[in-house]
């Protein structure tokens, strides 16, 4: 089973960007999708953005489009690239793996994630 282990979160100021990683453990992670979702305090678990398992379908939340952006590697590492952030970015942010390779927004097809990782957006 694929095992996931998110980094790179923080404290940033308003404007500021942060770059979160996600690290999985086997090489069953070049055939899933990987998504990453976040979750505020006191709120549900929401879409951020995802990447299918070729890198060729990215979808994002509308309210990050222009400011995120995904990648991932051809060994076992995503990315999530957050410039222009925002108080309202601030939330736990996980990552995720779809076996069936193709991205979407929907978290019900997610079935392994990671710990998360903090970010703060506060000046």
């Amino acid at each position: 089973q694929v095992q996931l282990v998110e980094s790179g979160g923080g404290l940033v100021q308003p404007g500021g960007s942060l770059r979160l990683s996600c690290a999985a453990s086997r090489r069953t992670f070049l055939t899933h999708a990987i998504g990453w979702f976040r979750q505020a305090p006191g709120k549900e678990r929401e879409f951020v953005a995802a990447i299918n398992y070729n890198g060729g379908s990215t979808p994002f939340a509308d309210s990050v489009k222009g400011r995120f952006s995904i990648s991932r590697d051809y060994a076992n590492m995503a990315y999530l690239e957050m410039d222009s952030l925002k108080p309202e970015d601030t939330a736990v942010y996980y990552c995720a793996a779809d076996p069936s390779g193709e991205a979407t927004t929907d978290i019900r097809r997610y079935s392994t994630w990671g710990q998360g990782t903090q970010v703060t957006v506060s000046s």
